[in-house]
């Protein structure tokens, strides 16, 4: 004599009904980890070895940086929003911003088609100093000439403490850090750097 099982197909649909609702809940679970995912971490790890000397902005801020183009065009920072911008201030007379430049211009070819735009403002005085200018960076391919006032440097806040300077901004155009002296932007810890502003704006 044989055993009548009891549910029959209303407890098959039970438990089909049961696994339904537990992928279900999986998957919203997953699209509310993945959509307020935001990358751990701002900046202030990443002052190691080159970067050492970098000091970040615990509030972020616009900055009136102004300077003119190859073409004499203005340039500020709202006409590069939606990308991190690399602003270096320096001249020709400066002895660490002539050695860092190639490596500013490394930075830019890594990031080539991607929404990274390194400014190297000069801030010679001079025809003969700004044509000086204009022919050192034409030799230093991606980088474009720009050239700016020298109080430029005493617009910002703080007021940039010498040459070179360099300021990184976010996307909304406010500066998150700022490095005095010079560095070797070309290194992984540069990149750790625009990599985390790439990835929180």
């Amino acid at each position: 004599m044989s055993e009548v099982q009891g549910g029959g197909p209303a407890r098959g649909r039970g438990k089909w009904l049961w696994a339904v609702v537990g992928v279900v809940v999986v998957a919203g679970l997953l699209y509310v980890a993945v959509t307020s995912f935001k990358p751990a971490g701002g900046l202030k790890p990443l002052a190691r070895g080159e970067m050492a000397k970098l000091v970040v902005d615990d509030r972020p801020q616009p900055q009136p940086v102004t300077a003119q183009d190859a073409q004499g065009r203005t340039v500020t920072l709202a006409d590069l929003k939606g990308q991190v911008v690399v602003v270096n201030l320096w001249a020709t007379w400066c002895a660490p911003c002539v050695k860092e430049m190639p490596t500013l211009a490394k930075l830019q070819s890594e990031y080539a088609g991607k929404p990274v735009k390194v400014i190297a403002i000069s801030l010679d005085k001079g025809d003969a100093d700004v044509a000086k200018a204009r022919a050192f960076i034409a030799d230093k391919a991606p980088l474009q000439f720009y050239h700016g006032d020298y109080s430029l440097a005493f617009s910002l806040t703080p007021a940039a403490e010498g040459l070179p300077t360099t300021l990184l901004f976010d996307r909304d155009g406010r500066e998150r850090a700022r490095l005095a002296g010079g560095a070797d932007w070309s290194t992984p810890e540069a990149k750790a750097v625009i990599d985390r502003l790439l990835a929180q704006s």
